[in-house]
């Protein structure tokens, strides 16, 4: 497999500013496919192909709708953006059906059982998925500038789609998140009396002003322990803590907390919209605090209200 395919791939992703995280499953699809069939180059190959992939991961490998939309979206940008190699509009490639399910919903009941089995820096991230209804990524990618205490918001930037938003900041976090940013504020003058302490700015803003990536708004409110290295750029700097740490302790403690539902960290999202519905707020307002394009996504959580009372009796209790 030729390793200057790959890295071309990289340097166009970086081009047009997709996050690391897609570069990286980009690249990884892209490496199946072609190791898929027998490593022959992506240029001597097409339609017929791309197909034969998307058949075997949905036949043989039983991977869900979004998954083999998400192999077909990296073989996009591949022949599009990479090999311009034209294939039409890749309309005789059909997408895969996404699965029409109801989203997991917790009870305010059980979001606070789960809540009390988390602590720390997990409890407050928690809190903050529920009760402003973000993505585990969009609270992790939180700067301290983010938080607007005078005014109760929260502003979410580059969120998925690449939309930026606010959100209302909960008045009962108000505490928690101040002392959160004073930990961050001692942290980040230790690494900066260690010779480090700068931020990993977005888009040309590191190359724009120098300086603003050592100033306290710019850190992560939620740091991780330690320093690393950028895989991008080598700039040894304090990243945001890990997700899979969170969605672990996350599960464990909906484990704990006995609860049987298949719930996850996105869940708390799912239950900050239902209940917004079930409080009487309309549905395009829950609609721009979640960042949604279309209105027919946040319309999923109006089949979620009807199916807690269907107005229908068993024949069995008559």
């Amino acid at each position: 497999m030729s390793s200057k395919l790959l890295d071309q791939v990289r340097e166009v992703a970086r081009l047009i500013h997709l996050s690391k995280r897609t570069e990286d499953s980009y690249v990884q699809w892209i490496k199946r496919f072609i190791l898929h069939h027998n490593k022959r180059h992506p240029i001597e190959m097409g339609e017929t192909e791309i197909r034969q992939f998307l058949s075997y991961l949905a036949q043989d490998k039983h991977v869900s709708s979004s998954t083999q939309n998400q192999a077909l979206n990296a073989l996009v940008f591949l022949y599009k953006h990479v090999l311009h190699k034209h294939l039409g509009d890749f309309g005789n490639i059909e997408r895969a059906q996404r699965s029409n399910r109801l989203p997991v919903v917790f009870s305010l009941k059980e979001v606070k059982l789960i809540l009390a089995h988390l602590s720390g820096s997990t409890r407050l991230i928690a809190s903050l998925l529920y009760g402003s209804g973000l993505r585990v990524l969009e609270a992790l990618r939180l700067r301290v500038h983010d938080l607007d205490f005078e005014n109760n918001i929260i502003t979410i930037r580059h969120g998925k789609g690449d939309k930026d938003r606010r959100v209302p900041l909960p008045q009962s976090l108000i505490t928690d998140l101040e002392l959160q940013c004073e930990k961050v504020r001692l942290l980040h003058r230790q690494d900066l009396r260690e010779g480090y302490g700068e931020a990993l700015l977005p888009d040309a803003l590191q190359i724009k002003s120098k300086n603003a990536s050592k100033e306290l708004g710019w850190q992560f409110l939620f740091p991780s322990s330690k320093r690393s290295a950028d895989p991008r750029t080598g700039l040894i700097a304090r990243h945001h803590l890990h997700d899979t740490l969170i969605q672990r302790e996350v599960k464990e403690a909906i484990r704990k907390a006995k609860i049987l539902k298949n719930g996850s960290c996105h869940s708390f999202r799912h239950s900050f919209a239902t209940h917004l519905l079930e409080d009487g707020h309309d549905i395009r307002t829950v609609q721009e605090l979640l960042g949604h394009k279309d209105v027919r996504t946040t319309m999923i959580y109006t089949h979620v209200l009807n199916k807690k009372g269907l107005n229908v009796r068993s024949p069995l209790d008559t």
